[in-house]
This record gives C-alpha cells, structure tokens and sequence, in this order.
C-alpha cells in the first residue's frame, strides 16, 4: 500500500511485541479474552433462544428465520468490516504511521454507521418477502417479523459498537472489547427474561422483548467503548480530521471483501432452511435452525483467534515480516481446528443435550440430531478455513476466501438440493453441508501454504 505520511513514527514498545515475540504464546495471550469476549456475545443469541423456546414452538421456529440475517450484521460489523478496519489500522501502526491510524478511526466510525442505517432500511422494508422466501408462513413468519422489526430498527447501535470494538482491537488491544462485552452480557442474563415474561409494573413484551434486550446491550456497550477511544487512552485516537479517500479505501478493500465473505456463510444456512422447510415443514426447520446454531457459536469463538490474527499478520505484513506473517496464519489455522473439531465432535456424539436445552419436541430433535451427527465432525475444517479468512484480512488478500467461499455454495446448497431429489432425505442435503466445509478448509490452507499472499 502507498505511504499517506511522509514520516514513519518510531515505533511503540506494544507493538515491537506483535512483530518480536515467539507466536503460539503471543497468539494465545491475545487470542484467549477474545475468546471469551466473542462466547459472552454468542451467548446472547444463545439466551434468547433458551428464553423464546419457552414461547412454543412456532416462535422457536421464528427465531431460526431471523437468525441468518440478525447473524450476519453482527458478523459484517464485527468480523468483515470490523475485520477491514482493524487490519488498515494495525498495518498502519506497524508501518509506524500514527497519524494514519488515528485519521482511520472517524473513517471508520462513518462507514459503519451508515452501513447499519443502510442494512435497518433494507430489513425494515423487504423482511417479509424474505422470510417467505424461507419458507416462513403463519405465526412463525409473524413471530419473526416482530424479532426483526425491533432489532433491525435499531441495529445501528450494533454497528457503532462493533465499529469502537475494531478500533480497539486493531491496535492490538482485546482486553478492553472483552471486558465491555463480558460485562454486558452478565447484565443480559436477567434483562433478556424480565423484558420476554415481564415482572411487576413490566408487561411481558413476549418475543419483542427479547429483541429490545438485545437492543439495549448493544446501545449500553456502544457507550463504554466510545468514552474509551474518545478518552485518548487508545493506542488509535478519535480526531477530526478531514476526510480521505483513501483512507476509506484501506477499509474497504478488505472489509467489503470480507463481506461477501460473511455472505456466503448466512446465505449457505438460510438456502439450506429453505430446503428443509420445503422438504420436511416447520417442526424439522425449528430443529435444523437449533442445531445450525452450534454452527454459528463457532464463528464468533474462531474470531476469538481471528481477530488477533488480523492484528498480528496485518502488523507484520506492514512492517515487512512476510514469513513471520504466514507462520502466525498458518499456527492460528490449527489451533481454530483443534478447537472447532473438538466441539463438532462433541456435538455428534451427544446432539440431543444440546438440543433438549431449546425443546423437547420429537420431530425437532430427530431433524437437529441427524444434522450435528452429520455436520458436527466437519466443524474443524470450517474453524481452519475461517481463521485463514481472518488471516488473509489481516494481509489485506481476501480473494482466495472468497472463491473458496463460493466453492462451498455450490457444493452444499447445490449438492444438497441434488441429494434431497435423488434421495428423498435430508440426510443427503446434511451430507453435502459437511463436505462443502471440508472442501473449503482444505483448499484454503492449501492455497495459502503456497505463498498466494505474496505473489
């Protein structure tokens, strides 16, 4: 990338370390309060399903309509865009161009909060069309219509928050994100039943209010990440400045990338819905959707190794360490394995304690535990291919992902839509989703191994 500064600034003790210290300790220092910061926000999918499955089923099954979309904001803001704005702003810290990383930070804040104004508009006036599309219909359809609404209403406070989040991290910072996050969640734990039954002078706001829930952790945690950055105790400081195209432009190349990339992985699971609910009704989607969300617990735990990857490849990758680069890409790629496949694995040999947490319905379990046993050994190669996708954001090389991406598509949704024809069952349509996530991991690590990155 072109310099935008004339002077490189000296470089700060903080981050001499990313670009100095042995990797396996220096990634698992960063990556572990990641990790937890990214299971505390995964777990408030997993609250308000726990709290909405107590509604019925049809609101169950409502919940698992309007999960790829409400999924795939809080992974563009976070994990795309997030992904772009962290990566520019640990390139230019590595690069010794302070005052770029600081100009990067209001960048930054503008792009996501007109992103999120733009998704809230497309939701609010075409969730129906796409929900039917799904196969919703009935109570179901309103059950997620009225999730939808209200988060989507207010999901710019989602992508503010992500937006101070990115900034943080980018600087090499994770602590600061998880301990917000964390915080908040605890708080979550009663706001989330309190606002869904109600108590006392609370009206019971049923299925509504657990999105307004969500709503109010999101706005809550905005506010302590803003006073962070604006208080001038990151690394990367909010000023104004003017605004520079290219400076946009450093995001964007990786974070609208990395977006598609996001895509992918939601529209793989909502087609995927749809041939089921086609094939086997709502009872079976109710189950697929409560065992594909493992599938999702898993990506905000890889981008717990993920976004230190980003930090680190990028920071090295800006200061000219190329195989160090590849070597940090290359060992957080394992260590996302060992740990996707060791819940996959988990979650195939025991896929009814998982599921009976949400329901006890017969057909919804039979439909959940034939996917996890199925898909469930495949997590690892989904863990390897998306910490590589991290990775490749923090080389600011993003293509590869996204064929590979494609290359998954195609294998599970076309595939699986042959096998349902041919064999009548969706054993066949699970069969395809395992294979595309084991091709996609392969593929990628292969690729990347090679030295795409630099030629």
């Amino acid at each position: 990338m072109t310099t935008l500064t004339p002077a490189a600034a000296p470089l700060s003790p903080h981050t001499q370390r990313l670009l100095n210290d042995p990797i396996i300790p220096l990634l698992l220092r960063m990556a572990w309060p990641n990790i937890l910061i990214m299971l505390a926000q995964a777990s408030t999918g997993l609250i308000e399903t726990y709290w909405v499955s107590h509604l019925g089923t049809d609101a169950l099954a409502g919940m698992a309509l309007a999960f790829p979309p409400v999924m795939l904001v809080q992974m563009i803001s976070g994990g795309a865009m997030g992904g772009g704005i962290s990566s520019a702003i640990a390139r230019a810290l590595g690069a010794g161009r302070r005052l770029d990383a600081d100009a990067l930070v209001l960048h930054a804040l503008l792009l996501n909060g007109g992103l999120g104004v733009l998704f809230s508009l497309l939701m609010l006036a075409f969730g129906r069309p796409f929900y039917q599309a799904l196969g919703g219909s009935g109570a179901e359809l309103e059950a997620a219509l009225t999730y939808s609404n209200i988060v989507f209403g207010g999901s710019v406070l989602l992508w503010v928050m992500n937006g101070f989040a990115s900034v943080i991290r980018g600087t090499g910072n994770m602590w600061v994100p998880a301990a917000v996050t964390c915080v908040g969640v605890v708080l979550l734990i009663p706001l989330s039943p309190l606002l869904i039954f109600g108590l006392g002078p609370i009206p019971a706001m049923g299925i509504a209010g657990g999105a307004l829930a969500l709503l109010l952790f999101y706005g809550a945690s905005a506010l302590v990440l803003a006073w962070y950055v604006m208080s001038g105790r990151n690394l990367a400081n909010l000023h104004w400045v003017r605004l520079r195209w290219a400076l946009f432009r450093d995001i964007l190349r990786v974070g609208a990338v990395a977006s598609v990339n996001s895509l992918q992985t939601n529209v793989t699971i909502a087609l995927a819905t749809a041939l089921v609910a086609q094939h086997a009704g709502i009872n079976a989607v109710a189950g697929f959707g409560t065992g594909a969300r493992l599938e999702y617990l898993l990506v905000p735990v890889v981008f717990g190794l993920g976004a230190p990857l980003v930090a680190l490849v990028g920071t090295n990758v800006g200061a000219g360490q190329q195989q160090r680069a590849l070597r940090i890409a290359l060992t957080g790629g394992a260590l996302a394995f060992v740990i996707t496949e060791t819940v996959g694995l988990i979650a195939a040999i025991w896929p009814v304690q998982w599921l009976m947490l949400f329901s006890a319905d017969p057909s919804m379990i039979e439909t959940g535990s034939a996917y996890l046993q199925v898909v469930g050994p495949a997590y690892g190669f989904f863990g390897l291919g998306l910490a590589l996708y991290f990775a490749s954001q923090g080389a600011g090389k993003l293509w590869w992902p996204l064929a590979c991406g494609f290359i998954r598509i195609f294998i599970a949704i076309g595939g699986g839509w042959v096998a349902l024809q041919v064999t009548g069952s969706l054993q066949g349509l699970f069969a395809a989703l395992a294979v595309g996530l084991v091709v996609y991991g392969c593929v990628l690590a292969g690729i990347i191994r090679s030295g795409v990155w630099f030629r």
